[in-house]
């Protein structure tokens, strides 16, 4: 009951306003901004790697990046584009691509706006995001505002993004490693049909999680930033790497899982055929709905970690943001998404979901034995969910700080609460908990997006004068 419930409201939630609404957002930021995520994707790149000398903050801009990174970087890529597939079909992943182009420009917006209106402390502590542009960009009136979405800040991170999902998806992942067959179970949660069996890989999966996030969150953004800046890169090669041999691999497929991406986003009965029951509503909700909980553009998070970055110029930072979308969505989940439609790991005859969609997709198309393929995707997927708790404990974390007026003891309480969410995380079932996700992402999106829109005009003049100095300078 409980259940049906959640969906009904994720439906309400993720209904066709709020998928209109990040478009057009998307669209109207595109057409200010001069198509800028096609024009200077180049330079923003070069900026992602080149940190700027001279500017103030609590990381360097890279480290920023990282940080954001660290909490798109996760189960989205690896869970949520194989959820996005499964209920929505293969269209579902041209959904995600479209709202991932017109997310770059709206990324871009987010972390201009960050670092034009944050706040920097005389000790050097540093505040900023959606709350503060809300609030100092729209005017004192809008507080309201502000605090809304600072509230459903703290919401996604404690039920949504940042902990539950991420340990719900590294304990699938390891017990689908460590013991498919669930031979050593420990306890059951509920009776009947709905009767969950959790077994001792779940267990020391979820315990361990819980052990290294408390050791970092406790040390702050700077350990958080630190260990992202580490784990994120490598990991980030080393799924990138498999993604680009199993395509190599499978060269002669790629054109008629396009075929079934495409056809799929406009007619999906033609690739799901009538038993799945899948429609054109589903490709476009699950692929909208799995493409903001992958990247996360408008959902305000990205510019609560570029507010941090030692930087003096917004559209720089704004630039170094907007990378994120590209590798997040652009590179790695459409990666993901074309190993699970070559393969056919999507389709509902084979009875999986989540992270076991991918793992079977890898385990297919790699030319490893089957084990080392689905341990290299455990891996990542353990480090990416990882370090997403990280970033969001940092994105509640300062979310909870505005909220309370600065009560850094309230912040600090707050942590150990944070970890007791990742420490139940795994006991949670899996369509529940994605349902959860959707809700709280969502409601956290309307807030940011009245502002990004409200405030377009002041991303378009700073945009303009900060490329016309720069053309007079050259």
């Amino acid at each position: 009951m409980i259940t049906e419930f959640l969906v009904k409201v994720d439906d309400m939630v993720w209904g066709v306003p709020l998928i209109v609404l990040i478009l057009a957002c998307g669209v109207w930021l595109t057409i200010r901004t001069g198509l800028l995520q096609v024009r200077h994707l180049g330079k923003a790149l070069r900026f992602m790697v080149k940190n700027e000398e001279g500017g103030r903050g609590e990381v360097t801009s890279f480290g920023a990046l990282c940080t954001a990174l660290s909490a798109t970087i996760g189960t989205g890529n690896i869970v949520g584009v194989a959820s996005a597939i499964a209920s929505g079909g293969p269209g579902a992943l041209l959904w995600m691509e479209l709202a991932a182009f017109f997310g770059m420009a709206t990324k871009y917006a987010e972390g201009l706006l960050a670092i034009r209106y944050r706040t920097i402390e005389p000790d050097g502590h540093v505040l900023g995001g959606p709350f503060y542009y809300i609030e100092k960009g729209m005017g004192r009136s809008w507080k309201w505002l502000a605090k809304l979405f600072a509230l459903f800040g703290v919401l996604v991170g404690l039920m949504g993004i940042g902990t539950i999902t991420q340990v719900n998806g590294i304990a699938s992942a390891v017990q689908n490693f460590f013991d498919p067959e669930r031979a050593y179970v420990v306890f059951t949660i509920g009776s009947g049909e709905s009767a969950v069996p959790i077994t001792v890989t779940t267990v020391i999966a979820g315990l361990a999680v819980t052990f290294f996030v408390a050791l970092v969150v406790i040390g702050g953004i700077q350990r958080i930033s630190k260990v992202s800046e580490v784990v994120v890169p490598f990991m980030a090669v080393i799924y990138v790497a498999c993604g680009v041999l199993i395509l190599l691999l499978n060269l002669p497929r790629i054109p008629g899982a396009v075929y079934q991406i495409v056809c799929g986003a406009v007619h999906p009965q033609a690739v799901a055929g009538g038993i799945v029951g899948i429609t054109i509503k589903d490709a476009i909700q699950k692929g909208m709905a799995r493409g903001i909980f992958s990247n996360e553009a408008g959902l305000g998070s990205a510019p609560i970690a570029a507010a941090a970055a030692q930087t003096k110029e917004p559209v720089r930072q704004g630039l170094v943001t907007m990378t994120g979308t590209f590798i997040d969505t652009i590179i790695i989940c459409t990666m993901t998404g074309l190993a699970i439609v070559i393969t056919g790991a999507w389709e509902p005859a084979l009875g999986l979901e989540g992270a076991a969609i991918t793992m079977y997709a890898f385990q297919t198309a790699l030319p490893f034995p089957s084990q080392v393929s689905a341990f290299l995707l455990m891996l990542c997927l353990v480090f990416f969910a990882f370090t997403t708790i990280l970033g969001w404990d940092y994105y509640s974390e300062r979310c909870l700080e505005y909220l309370s007026g600065g009560r850094m003891g309230l912040v600090k309480a707050y942590r150990w609460v944070y970890i007791a969410a990742v420490f139940v995380g795994p006991y949670l079932t899996v369509k529940a908990v994605w349902t959860i996700a959707d809700i709280v992402n969502g409601l956290m999106a309307f807030p940011n997006i009245i502002a990004l829109l409200a405030l377009s005009g002041v991303v378009a003049r700073e945009t303009r004068a900060y490329f016309q100095k720069e053309h007079t300078l050259c």
